[in-house]
């Protein structure tokens, strides 16, 4: 049993978001849905194994960019793929990975090689990754290879 859950605030909208995420991910699934008084409280679900509760808190609070989901992604095609679903009606892109979903709920889309590149010895082949990250939003790795071996 996971010790430490991700508390996602909804306004009304967490069984619906839950079920965005889980039809976004392998290995998801919506676990519980609680209702009080006939009403969505809160829904509990997996994403790849790993537990997150949503709850219709209200419109009192927002997401930030102060927290995000990061998601290692192995492949371009896996970094294609989610970040094209996750940006889908009304996502916002951003730089260097990140972006905001339909929900203001942010997540880095980021392929593990970004961090094994950028922490080359070589101190000119990790600046030359670093300036190519920056000028990205989507990582793109072909790009991230190419400056890294200049």
């Amino acid at each position: 049993m996971q010790k430490i859950t991700t508390f996602l605030w909804f306004n009304g909208q967490a069984e619906e978001a839950a079920n965005f995420y889980v039809s976004i991910f392998k290995n998801s699934k919506v676990t519980n849905v609680m209702k009080v008084g006939g009403q969505v409280m809160t829904v509990t679900f997996l994403l790849e194994g790993q537990e997150f509760i949503a709850l219709n808190g209200g419109p009192q609070f927002k997401f930030t960019e102060a927290v995000s989901l990061f998601v290692k992604c192995d492949t371009q095609q896996e970094i294609d793929e989610k970040w094209e679903k996750l940006t889908a009606n009304g996502g916002q892109e951003s730089m260097c990975g990140w972006l905001k979903d339909k929900y203001g709920l942010s997540w880095q889309i980021v392929p593990p090689v970004l961090g094994e590149l950028m922490n080359d010895k070589d101190a000119k082949k990790s600046k030359r990754v670093m300036d190519a990250m920056l000028k990205m939003r989507k990582i793109d790795i072909s790009v991230l290879k190419k400056a890294h071996n200049g």
